[in-house]
């Protein structure tokens, strides 16, 4: 950052910048840590039976340390390629009809409540508004350190088990939405998209997002010939910036599929392909008869289903990221 011309390339520039404050973050979140056990540790050592306002002090301390440094081991973990960046989800709507619409809704709330708990910024790429209710499909983009660390374990199948809202005769509905989570990947990668092998269409965007946006012929639609890989976005109200990020995302999706074709099995990036529908779950949120979420791969259970559709995944995701699964 010293070097004379380093504000000459200026997206560079606020990369590295970026870089550096939160490797910063790290340092400092680790030196207030050593700070605060070596003061508390005096504090014990200087203790005497009768400092019984400072026995509840250090109680009170040993909570919140034990807090933070759970909080700083579980990014530990968080060491493979892409999980410091952003996370780009897309869910879509299985069996169900409307109840699954609604259901992709709710998850998109979830993951909306629990971004904004962290810090982290989302931001709407694309999305299909359901017939009656919620969303048909809809992708966003997570912004934040660690987005897609946290994350990527969210992909599969969640199964949704209710009385619904939609059902005049009060009957229990199994739903399911299909969630996808993909890195977002430096558009600089050293992937080649060649003009002739796609198709861009360009039509009128939907959806919430102002009158600029629902009134010109803003939205772009990227279609992969020869893989069939088909990316929208229309968040943008510039028809320019939307073909620039859906080919973002197009490349990240194909790099994705050429890390698998090397590796004999599925990579840990991609995940594994799976039905949209019965029989197939990542996991289940039962509301009715009784209360459960219960996560098939990492085998944790809760069942306070409410917080958990309310956003508070935080435990859920930590004990995912230390089980690897």
């Amino acid at each position: 950052m010293l070097e004379k011309d380093f504000w000459t390339d200026k997206e560079r520039a606020d990369l590295l910048t970026k870089e550096l404050s939160e490797l910063k973050k790290i340092v400092d979140d680790l030196s207030l840590l050593t700070s605060s056990i070596e003061i508390n540790y005096q504090l014990v050592m200087e203790c005497t039976n009768d400092d019984i306002e400072i026995k509840k002090l250090l109680e009170e301390e040993l909570i919140s340390l034990k807090e933070k440094v759970n909080k700083l081991s579980t990014q530990t973990y968080l060491n493979a390629e892409y999980d410091d960046g952003n996370a780009i989800i897309e869910i879509h709507a299985g069996a169900g009809g409307t109840e699954s619409c609604d259901w992709v809704n709710m998850l998109y709330r979830m993951y909306s409540r629990y971004s904004q708990t962290k810090g982290y910024n989302i931001s709407v790429l694309d999305s299909q508004e359901g017939d009656e209710a919620g969303f048909k499909s809809i992708m966003f983009q997570v912004n934040g350190r660690y987005a897609y660390g946290y994350l990527k374990r969210e992909k599969g199948v969640h199964r949704l088990v209710r009385i619904s809202p939609f059902d005049a005769n009060k009957r229990r509905h199994t739903s399911f939405a299909a969630v996808d989570v993909m890195p977002e990947i430096d558009k600089n990668i050293d992937i080649v998209v060649n003009e002739n092998d796609i198709r861009v269409d360009i039509y009128r965007s939907s959806g919430p997002g102002g009158q600029g946006v629902n009134t010109t012929d803003s939205a772009v639609r990227i279609t992969h010939l020869s893989t069939g890989i088909v990316v929208t976005c229309q968040n943008e109200r510039s028809q320019i910036r939307n073909r620039e990020k859906a080919l973002e995302i197009l490349k990240s999706k194909l790099y994705l599929k050429e890390r698998e074709k090397q590796e004999e099995k599925i990579s840990d990036l991609k995940g594994k392909l799976l039905s949209n529908s019965f029989g197939n779950s990542k996991r289940s949120y039962v509301l009715c008869p009784y209360t459960l979420v219960k996560d098939n791969d990492s085998n944790y259970e809760t069942s306070n289903v409410d917080a958990i559709l309310n956003g508070e995944i935080e435990e859920m995701l930590e004990y995912g990221v230390k089980s690897g699964r």
